[in-house]
């Protein structure tokens, strides 16, 4: 069935879109910079074990497996999804002010519950428009993307030095704020009215080839995602508290977080040039060798002797591992997926993201109690598994607009 036309004012690109949109990366991911290194140092500071720590973090992204898909569908239909985005972004900030009170297991369990909910779909909302900016307007996506990134990396590195000048209570109060910031970016957040645009795919190529993009390639490459990205699970949830134990300071446990991104940033400006041309299915396939690689090596850094530098190595296959991940992600999903329909897609790639990484994460707990660092190999079978259905993904369906910005997503 044809999607109603673009109306005359969706047609017109809003002012200064790219420049809104990336305001609007470079907020909502700074809660994460954040958040992801050094809650865990939180946790810890407040006498939660690993098993518990695991819990912590992997129970929100079991209820994230039914909550996103939801949550951005309901954008899809929403009368602009930029609504949606504020009052999300709105309820999370609210939502983290439940840190403040006394960190209880069971009470930090319900906080971390409810702000899962609520924080989750920004992600795929905010690269739902930027998508809808490839199509209707050419707009360049890792351009926008990559601020991101960059407010991620600045998070890290201002992270490690706000614990070391406040301890790890500074994490609450930060995550807050930095909600707070991307309400406001939020608020400025471009006006695009209803998606309607369909699939850069023809509709007689889209009826010949739905079979295929609703089977092996679209669930494989799917599944592949989820692997890869939930073999990051260990290390997103130990690797600071490992650093720690050995003698690394805070300061520098946040530039080693902060050099994996500026790995994946390097690859966001030089995608073009050194990826441009690559399918999806290749770059996935290679994002899968990275993160084999990255966890053979992780455990193996400090008893050899190898000593900080040779985690900043480890932290270097971040562009592998995880920055080809997300652009082939974005690129898979500008190629075959209509527009009307882009955020559904989106949140069934969180999807079967949470799903395989609230189950890694809760293994990784165990794994790190009893092995330590040497836990990490625990997600190689992971990597492998990710690598394996990449390649049974098989060939990428022919895009009408193989080649254009709508197509390469880049």
């Amino acid at each position: 069935m044809s999607l109603p036309p673009l109306s005359p004012e969706q047609k017109v690109k809003p002012r200064y879109f790219e420049l809104r949109l990336s305001a609007m990366f470079f907020t909502l991911l700074i809660p994460g910079g954040i958040y992801i290194p050094y809650f865990p140092l939180w946790l810890q500071k407040h006498g939660f074990d690993p098993e518990q720590i695991a819990v912590i973090l992997s129970a929100p992204m079991f209820l994230r497996v039914v909550t996103t898909p939801l949550l951005t569908a309901l954008a899809d239909r929403a009368r602009d999804r930029a609504d949606i985005y504020i009052a999300l972004v709105a309820a999370s900030a609210v939502v983290s002010a439940g840190y403040f009170l006394t960190p209880a297991y069971g009470l930090v369990l319900a906080v971390s519950l409810l702000l899962s909910t609520v924080w989750t779909p920004h992600s795929p909302i905010a690269d739902s428009l930027a998508l809808s900016g490839v199509r209707r307007f050419k707009a360049n996506y890792p351009s926008m993307r990559v601020w991101g990134s960059i407010s991620y990396l600045l998070a890290n590195l201002a992270g490690g030095f706000l614990l070391a000048a406040f301890s790890a209570d500074a994490v609450p109060v930060t995550v807050f704020a930095s909600f707070c910031l991307a309400l406001v970016a939020g608020l400025f957040a471009p006006r695009l009215g209803r998606p309607r645009l369909g699939s850069p795919l023809s509709a007689t190529e889209i009826q010949a080839k739905a079979p295929r993009l609703l089977g092996r390639y679209f669930v494989c490459f799917m599944l592949a995602t989820g692997l890869i990205i939930a073999s990051h699970s260990f290390i997103n949830g130990f690797a600071s508290i490992y650093w720690r134990s050995i003698g690394i300071s805070d300061p520098a446990i946040g530039v080693l977080w902060a050099f994996a991104v500026v790995a994946e940033v390097c690859v966001f400006f030089s995608f073009r040039r050194v990826f441009g041309h690559h399918s999806a299915v290749t770059l996935m396939v290679a994002a899968a060798l990275g993160a084999v690689l990255r966890w053979t090596l992780f455990p193996l850094i400090w008893p050899l002797g190898l000593g900080v530098a040779g985690f900043f190595v480890v932290q270097a296959l971040h562009a592998i591992s995880t920055a080809l991940v997300l652009i082939g992600l974005q690129k898979m999903i500008g190629e075959t997926v209509s527009d009307s329909r882009t955020g559904a897609a989106q949140g069934m790639a969180y999807f079967s993201n949470y799903i395989f990484t609230a189950a890694a994460t809760l293994a990784s707990g165990p794994l790190y109690a009893s092995f330590g660092a040497a836990g990490a190999f625990g997600m190689v079978p992971v990597a492998l598994a990710g690598l394996a259905l990449a390649v049974l993904a098989g060939p990428q369906p022919h895009s009408a607009a193989a080649g254009g910005d709508t197509s390469d997503p880049s």
